[in-house]
């Protein structure tokens, strides 16, 4: 009897969740529901698979995928896969799916509400509630900026851009964008704006990045960006850290170059408790979430599910990357 194909599962997953495909593969599962598998742990466990269920903390390198010599496929629970060399993978064979239509409404959710408590000090102001440092209602009391109509520059128009500019609808609120390509039907739809990055940054009261990371991307935010904006402007990153130079920003909140920002996503991640950013009280950050609702989560299983189904049953694969 042929022995079943060896399934890697690098995170924590509920055991209903893996149920339909036990028939086809045996299964290994991260047990740590609470911490993310060491990337030593993760190379062992890449280089005895025969295929991977993987997240964004997992990072398969050239050199990983070279040594792993049993591998065939790869679902990533993402949209984005910066995570994965999906030119090595590509080149060795090695499939690669991710979880793409399902978590654009709830990341803009995220976006917005990062905007929201980034421009109205909520956590520097909840922390002092928590606290015992307020001391009553005040005039200027932790006044904070308007949202509604001021100007948002959105830094990457996909579709996680075009909600975000579908929900300032709704404050009144001035869109520009700018992206690789010009989107007219995006511009007519939801009254955007196209500017180059520069004047983007110059006029916007607030700059939402949403840019996949990648070698042109990195660092796409810096010194000489951050330089740009107003002092009252307001930077919030909800797409992978990385894109935006994390000390040049913490030198411009520091200095008053700019008067806030706002992150979901950091280089290194967890983020130590010690990263220079999170002592700052004018910086608003969230660990991850973006597409952290249930719902959502589910989907996005339920996508590599009906990948990784396809291929264990020869099937034409659904989400496929590569």
């Amino acid at each position: 009897m042929q022995a079943k194909p060896l399934l890697w599962i690098t995170f924590y997953l509920p055991d209903h969740l893996i149920e339909p495909l036990k028939p086809f593969v045996d299964v290994k599962c991260w047990q740590d529901p609470t911490n993310d598998m060491p990337q030593q742990e993760f190379e062992v466990a890449a280089y005895e698979a025969d295929i991977l269920w993987t997240v964004v903390p997992n990072r398969l390198t050239a050199d990983v995928i070279q040594r792993a010599s049993r591998l065939k496929m790869v679902a990533n629970l993402a949209v984005g896969y910066n995570n994965i060399d999906v030119e090595a993978a590509k080149e060795a064979g090695i499939i690669v799916t991710n979880t793409p239509d399902v978590l654009a409404d709830t990341t803009a959710d995220l976006a917005f509400a990062l905007m929201l408590a980034a421009g109205r000090r909520m956590i520097e102001s909840a922390k002092a509630l928590y606290q015992g440092q307020w001391a009553g209602w005040q005039v200027l009391g932790f006044t904070g900026q308007d949202i509604h109509h001021k100007t948002l520059g959105i830094i990457g128009m996909g579709d996680i851009g075009e909600l975000v500019a579908k929900r300032a609808q709704g404050f009144d609120m001035k869109v520009l964008y700018h992206n690789r390509n010009r989107k007219e039907t995006a511009e007519m739809r939801y009254s955007v704006t196209y500017r180059s990055k520069e004047d983007l940054l110059r006029e916007s009261d607030f700059v939402i990045v949403l840019t996949p990371l990648t070698a042109e991307t990195r660092n796409l935010i810096a010194k000489e960006q951050l330089a740009l904006m107003k002092p009252t402007a307001i930077l919030i990153n909800v797409a992978r850290g990385g894109i935006v130079n994390e000390d040049d920003l913490y030198d411009a909140l520091v200095n008053g170059t700019i008067l806030a920002a706002a992150s979901d996503v950091f280089v290194q991640e967890p983020v130590p408790t010690t990263h220079p950013l999170l002592s700052l009280s004018n910086f608003t950050p969230m660990p991850h979430i973006g597409s952290a609702t249930v719902d959502t989560r589910l989907a996005m299983v339920d996508r590599n599910v009906a990948s990784l189904t396809a291929y264990l049953s020869n099937e034409d694969i659904p989400y496929r990357v590569v």
